[in-house]
């Protein structure tokens, strides 16, 4: 793999330039970049023949309005060849992820998909919830397309097997059985109420079920419990009877469980009005996983074929490929993409656009809620955008905003004080962008609203600045709301003015008469404050803009206390691990009791040593 760099060409631009830079390119398999004049990436994309490839853009005529534009954009091209088409378009996916070109179709919605795990690294296997890399000991299942599906999922394995999902932790430090054995949610091997290998065999079942061989199970739950009925051992018999009861709810509930169909994700796109819904529901053991849409961003001009192209190769970046994908539309190049994904699952791979039968009805499933949902998004987005335009009316705004930020703070008395910045624009909240910031000032008085403004803004505006000092991105906002009246508005106006950015609008949200909701006034700097109607659509936009900053900052606030109210005095010791810390707990009760005890009962602790109990005394008995 070769890259090659060359250098700008200010004089020339556009056709002539793209030319010039044919003379030095050959017919190798690579990777291409067009960037505009300050150097920003304006699209990318990979060749099999990059000299013919790039060819193409040297035309004077044929190109749509798009691409027409695209060209007299660029100021420069970099190149990077690669030794296969394959390695170009696994190669492309990447710098398409990683510098979100302006003109490339893009997918927006990037997070981790859950998965479940049955951990192994303990005799007694646990089962839980799994995101992120697959590094733990044990077998994977899914992936799923929500935290809910997920916990669904779960809560049903629980219910059926009675597998524990408490931590290695918990489990050797229980005397007793927890709540989940009490509402049959669990075997409670923790306290020998079943022994290993009858407990491996609930394992070896669960995993069957997550294998979709659920007939199976239940076969021999049947035997079983014909078994336990003859032999009078009525009180088994009845809680294989209640599994079963637990197993025959369970496979009434699942929505689609194709026979035919063992493993698959079922790919849909819909495109309509400039904007595109892509469906995707994951078939795995022969059940229905759930099911995530995602909203492309497109420049309105691509086809269907390029759109899902493009979808595919980000989508399966970074995620292993099921054996097979099936499509409601074909793709550009099908054997390429075959080739690429089967490359990265180390097995082969079949894409497919199926014509009839039970694929073709999973596949007009997924496009019937591909259809739907983008019709719900356009007509949300229809109705944001007319709030967004009564927003710019009613507090006189330069432009329609694209980017709303909205500031409010959390703490009781000043302790454990953060600051909460939540992000909406055309398509509603932007939940990805939310950020929370832990108020780390020294020298603010607690309970100084004013002060925790100043760290939050000053933060998040210095980083801005750091970052993108021309602007050239979208993560600056166009409109600031801050949650409070005409003395916090001249206070973060004079923050802004002392980091050099005055040309954003702001706005505070005050309480009007009474604090009663409905009464609100609004403050602009330098001018008067004014209310907006009752029954106004507007006013109505803004206090959902603010209460959910409130909303945001508030949870932020109760999530810190908890974490700090949680907190042992053992952790800050310095090796005091789970395993010390658990042995002290137990032969004392409490960390309380801990900080009270003498160096002889220290030291009679297992794996305390003498040094050891030295440091906790230390500790505790400080100054």
């Amino acid at each position: 793999m070769t890259d090659s760099t060359p250098e700008m060409r200010p004089e020339k631009t556009g056709q002539t330039l793209i030319q010039d830079y044919l003379r030095t390119l050959d017919g190798s398999p690579g990777v291409y970049r067009m960037l505009d004049a300050q150097g920003a990436v304006l699209y990318v994309g990979k060749a099999r023949n990059l000299r013919a490839r790039v060819s193409n853009y040297a035309r004077g005529s044929g190109h749509s309005a798009r691409i027409a534009r695209m060209i007299r954009e660029t100021c420069s091209m970099m190149f990077l060849t690669t030794r296969t088409e394959t390695e170009a378009l696994l190669l492309e996916q990447n710098l398409i992820k990683q510098l979100k070109p302006r003109y490339n179709v893009l997918l927006r919605d990037d997070k981790s998909f859950p998965n479940i795990l049955v951990a192994k690294s303990h005799p007694f296997a646990q089962i839980k919830k799994h995101r992120g890399a697959k590094a733990e000991k044990g077998d994977y299942y899914g992936p799923f397309a929500s935290a809910g599906a997920v916990n669904r999922t779960l809560n049903q394995l629980q219910r059926v097997f009675l597998l524990r999902s408490c931590t290695d932790a918990t489990f050797s430090s229980r005397t007793r059985p927890c709540l989940l054995y009490q509402i049959k949610r669990c075997s409670a091997p923790c306290v020998d109420r079943i022994g290993l290998e009858e407990y491996n065999g609930l394992v070896a079942d669960a995993e069957l079920f997550l294998q979709g061989k659920t007939t199976r199970i239940q076969a021999d739950l049947a035997r079983e419990m014909a078994e336990a009925a003859e032999a009078m051992e009525y009180e088994r018999a009845a809680a294989l009877r209640d599994r079963i009861k637990a197993l025959t709810a369970v496979q009434s509930v699942q929505a689609i469980n194709p026979r035919g169909v063992p493993e698959a994700d079922v790919i849909a796109l819909h495109m309509e009005g400039g904007q595109a819904c892509v469906q995707v529901f994951f078939i795995r053991g022969n059940q229905s996983w759930g099911n995530r849409d995602f909203y492309p961003r497109l420049n309105g001009v691509e086809s269907a074929d390029e759109v899902m192209q493009a979808f595919l190769a980000q989508f399966y970046d970074g995620k292993v490929p099921p054996r097979l994908i099936l499509l409601s539309h074909g793709i550009e190049d099908p054997d390429l993409m075959t080739e690429a994904l089967s490359e990265k699952a180390g097995r082969k791979v079949a894409l497919g656009v199926p014509q009839r039968g039970e694929k073709a009805e999973l596949v007009e499933n997924a496009l019937r809620n591909a259809r739907e949902s983008l019709a719900r998004r356009m007509s949300e987005s229809a109705a944001q955008q007319r709030l967004l335009e009564g927003l710019t009316e009613a507090f006189d705004l330069p432009a329609v905003p694209q980017r709303i930020e909205i500031y409010d703070n959390s703490h009781i008395q000043g302790t454990n004080a953060v600051g909460g910045m939540v992000v909406a624009g055309p398509e509603g909240w932007i939940k990805s962008q939310y950020r929370k910031f832990n108020i780390k000032g020294t020298e603010i008085t607690p309970g100084d609203d004013f002060g925790m403004m100043k760290e939050v803004l000053t933060r998040r505006f210095s980083r801005l600045l750091k970052e993108d000092p021309d602007r050239q991105t979208d993560i600056w906002p166009d409109l600031l709301l801050i949650d409070g009246g005409a003395g916090q508005v001249s206070a973060v106006h004079q923050i802004m003015a002392d980091m050099g950015v005055e040309d954003i609008p702001m706005i505070g949200v005050a309480k009007g008469e009474d604090r009663d909701h409905g009464k609100e006034e609004f403050h602009r700097h330098g001018q008067r404050p004014f209310a907006l109607r009752m029954n106004d659509p507007v006013l109505y936009f803004v206090q959902r803009l603010r209460d959910e900053a409130h909303r945001w900052a508030i949870g932020t606030h109760r999530a810190k206390r908890a974490k700090a109210t949680m907190t042992n005095p053992l952790d800050e010791i310095a090796g005091i691990g789970a395993a010390r810390k658990r042995a002290l707990l137990q032969h004392f009760g409490s960390a309380k009791a801990v900080s009270r005890a003498g160096l002889a009962d220290l030291v009679a602790v297992e794996g305390i040593s003498e040094s050891m109990a030295q440091k906790i005394l230390d500790h505790f008995h400080k100054g």
